[in-house]
């Protein structure tokens, strides 16, 4: 395994700062988050904890929790034979005679 940049080792930081306040039912702030990493002995980057705390007010962390690894939407279904019916249309007339 590759080793962690520096702002992969901050954001990891703030990641387990936030997971510890939530889990401990302490409101997540950027405060906090900078006293948690700090007392763990870690520098980070004066913009990591306000913006974990901003991420963490609008989104809910249970769900972000409960949703790791589950990915986004699933792709649309592709029709039947590989082309979209569109297509099917418009060309079936091409140089053809016309029917009665």
């Amino acid at each position: 395994m590759p080793e962690l940049t520096q702002a992969q080792k901050e954001e990891l930081a703030c990641t387990y700062a936030a997971l510890i306040l939530h889990d401990e039912n302490i409101a997540i702030t950027g405060d906090k988050i900078n006293a948690l990493v700090k007392a763990a002995g870690i520098t980070v980057a004066p913009y990591w904890p306000s913006l974990f705390e901003r991420v963490l007010k609008a989104n809910n962390i249970e769900a972000l929790i409960n949703n790791v690894g589950a990915g986004g939407a699933a792709p649309a279904a592709a029709p039947a034979g590989g082309a979209p019916a569109a297509e099917e249309k418009k060309g079936g007339d091409k140089g053809g005679k016309k029917e009665p």
